[in-house]
């Protein structure tokens, strides 16, 4: 019988360090980054980081954590969207 890969499930945390160093536990991928926005995916939602020099020091998806540092300005979530986009709502 083939043998079933299963998702283990790592808690998500975040530790900032003086707005300027960032370690997150959690992450199942990154989307996007630059110097100015990193976009990361964790089980609680999409995370987006702003600011500037943004530089991604570590990334074990593995072990889903995630180290950055630069100068931190913003750091948000956007929900799981399982309902489609603004599109798929607005027209049902």
């Amino acid at each position: 019988m083939a043998e079933e890969k299963k998702s283990v499930k790592v808690p998500h945390s975040l530790i900032l360090e003086n707005r300027r160093a960032l370690t997150a536990t959690g992450v199942s991928n990154v989307d996007s980054f630059d110097e100015q926005t990193i976009v990361a995916y964790t089980d609680l939602g999409q995370l987006i980081i702003k600011g500037t020099k943004l530089q991604i020091n570590k990334l074990n998806i593995e072990t889903g954590e995630l180290t950055l540092t630069g100068d931190i300005s913003a750091m948000s979530y956007v929900e799981n969207q399982l309902s489609g986009g603004f599109f798929s709502r607005l027209f049902k």
